[in-house]
């Protein structure tokens, strides 16, 4: 099985949430890392471990990033880093597939479904230091999700008028991969 990196320069993970019932933020982790086994011809076989840096979130606002590395909800203090780790794949398409995991937030893990898309490879440049050193073999997935943040312990909120809250359960999660073959 072919090992690759999650080349993390071009991987990235994002959520989004309802808020005050009216709209969603959405939110932004850079620092993803990983590694992947997979082969194309046996897309089945693929297993991959992803770890986020949960203390780069980026919201565009800076007191929102603030409250949400507070322990109100990710915690970033005591729990620094998201984990995905996942070998289970149900084919569902050409391309498509369900890899089944172990979600960790806060320290708290539960088994989620990730739908991917694998969108294919190409053989690219490879630039260190102004200099070409590929062509390398680069491959892209697209993975989502949804959780309820309530089942990883994220539980803050505040009511509103008419029943509303301030931030919704269901949280929707979109990792883009871009993963370089390292050993075929």
């Amino acid at each position: 099985m072919a090992k690759w990196f999650l080349e993390p320069g071009h991987t990235a993970a994002e959520f989004s949430v309802r808020h005050m019932m009216v709209t969603y933020v959405r939110g932004h982790f850079k620092n993803v890392h990983g590694t992947l086994s997979f082969d194309p011809d046996h897309p089945s076989a693929a297993s991959v471990e992803v770890v986020i840096d949960a203390s780069g979130l980026w919201t565009g606002e800076a007191d929102r990033d603030a409250h949400l590395k507070s322990a109100d909800f990710l915690d970033v203090e005591k729990h620094p880093d998201i984990a995905f780790k996942g070998n289970q794949v149900e084919l569902t398409g050409a391309s498509d597939a369900v890899l089944t995991g172990e979600m960790t937030i806060r320290g708290v893990t539960r088994t989620v479904p990730l739908r991917v898309q694998y969108l294919g490879q190409w053989q690219t440049p490879w630039w260190e230091g102004g200099i070409d050193k590929g062509p390398k073999t680069r491959a892209g997935f697209i993975g989502t999700t949804s959780i309820n943040r309530h089942d990883f312990g994220i539980s803050w909120n505040a009511s509103l008028d008419n029943g509303g809250v301030v931030v919704g359960n269901t949280v929707e999660i979109t990792i883009d991969a871009e993963a370089i073959l390292q050993e075929p």
